[in-house]
């Protein structure tokens, strides 16, 4: 009976690590294809993604013209105009594409900015020194980059 239970005891515990072994988790894949085929053709989609979206108001986890937050909008706007199904967060956004200098920025690039101990805040470079983003207090709207608010929370920018 002793050795029965040893050998069925064996038998769970290798079950039990071929099936943890199984299990894997979605591997994280930062390669996409770029945005579009020309930075003229980027910046066209961007303006007009700005037309249609211009005053919807921000709101946290939203996702629709009724209210939307700044990685919601970048969501929304890389699967319309674009095609690209980019991660819901600020922070899975951060870890997509490469990172660039913020002197080669080109329309279509992620721009990021740290808000506070622990917040972010995401926008779509335009050109200029411009983009375009989901502001907490005016929504959907473009914004300098050289703006001293901007320019002092500059975290980094990526190239998807």
């Amino acid at each position: 009976m002793k050795k029965i239970i040893t050998h069925f005891s064996i038998f769970i515990f290798v079950g039990f690590l071929v099936s943890c072994g199984s299990i894997q988790e979605k591997p994280f894949v930062k390669s996409y294809p770029k945005p579009a085929k020309s930075s003229s053709y980027n910046i066209n989609a961007l303006y007009s993604q700005y037309h249609e979206w211009q005053g919807v108001r921000y709101q946290k986890g939203g996702l629709s013209s009724r209210g939307i937050d700044c990685s919601g909008f970048v969501h929304v706007t890389f699967k319309s105009k674009f095609g690209i199904d980019l991660p819901r967060t600020t922070h899975m956004q951060a870890r997509f594409g490469r990172e660039i200098q913020r002197d080669e920025l080109m329309a279509g690039d992620l721009v990021f900015f740290r808000t506070g101990p622990t917040s972010s805040h995401v926008g779509i470079y335009l050109e200029k020194n411009k983009f375009i983003h989901a502001s907490e207090k005016n929504g959907i709207m473009i914004s300098r980059l050289d703006h001293v608010y901007w320019q002092s929370n500059y975290w980094k920018s990526v190239r998807i």
